[in-house]
């Protein structure tokens, strides 16, 4: 009978432990948002915003909501046309989501330290926000502007009204108090320009066709059976991923 006493006490000591240190997962111990599903029984959060149709890879950052507005605007900032893909097709909106997510979306790389003064234009951004924030931030004010103006969200207007809401942002048109319009445009052309030529490793340029719009040969390991040829030689692209052992 003392065994099984002593079997429960170190079953539930054992309970104890997983719950106080986080979820076991592969043979790492995992605390935040993982081990507090242990921790704690939390009446479940509002139902999310459904996902869209081509919703084909995981979100790291964005919500459904936010994702919407970005691929919306990413589509006509660079919208398909008889060249080929815009946007969407190519996964933009996924980059940007990823690199949010990361060491770019905590600015971990830039000094980010007071005092802040504004700077020249061609110093780029000049404040303590991160550009996750910058982008939480331009994304419900670009909602917020379209509500007021169209009485819909920004991926529920027609293309020519998204185009409307995309100038006004670009010509500080729109008047935020945390942060610039046009420097949140910047920052999202800038990231869109990012996610449809990019290696499609982290994201975007999806099939690497934003490469095949350029004729653009990817990452090829050595260019020495074409060096010698007079005349351009269209390669068939190749990504990161080609050169990756499994």
């Amino acid at each position: 009978m003392a065994q099984t006493n002593e079997g429960q006490e170190q079953a539930v000591s054992r309970r104890k432990f997983l719950k106080n240190s986080g979820l076991v997962l592969g043979g790492l111990v995992v605390g935040g948002v993982a081990g507090s599903l242990l921790r704690t029984q939390a009446p479940p959060p509002p139902a999310a915003a459904p996902a869209p149709a081509d919703f084909n890879q995981a979100l790291m950052y964005f919500s459904p909501e936010q994702f919407r507005v970005v691929d919306a605007a990413t589509e006509r900032i660079f919208p398909e046309d008889e060249n080929g893909p815009g946007a969407r097709t190519l996964g933009a909106a996924y980059f940007i989501d990823h690199q949010l997510a990361g060491d770019w979306g905590f600015n971990a790389r830039d000094y980010m330290q007071g005092p802040f003064y504004p700077g020249e234009a061609t110093q780029g951004y000049q404040g303590r926000l991160r550009r996750r924030e910058i982008f939480d931030i331009g994304i419900q004010e670009m909602n917020n502007y379209s509500t007021t103006k169209y009485g819909k969200r920004f991926y529920e207007l027609e293309a020519d009204q998204q185009d409307a809401v995309l100038k006004a942002f670009e010509a500080d048109e729109v008047k935020l108090t945390t942060i610039s319009a046009s420097g949140f445009f910047k920052m999202l052309r800038a990231s869109t320009m990012e996610g449809v030529y990019a290696d499609p490793l982290y994201g975007g340029n999806k099939n690497m066709d934003g490469w095949r719009l350029k004729n653009y040969p990817g990452n090829q390991m050595a260019y020495t059976q074409v060096i010698e040829q007079d005349q351009f030689v269209k390669m068939e692209p190749k990504s990161l991923r080609d050169h990756q052992h499994g």
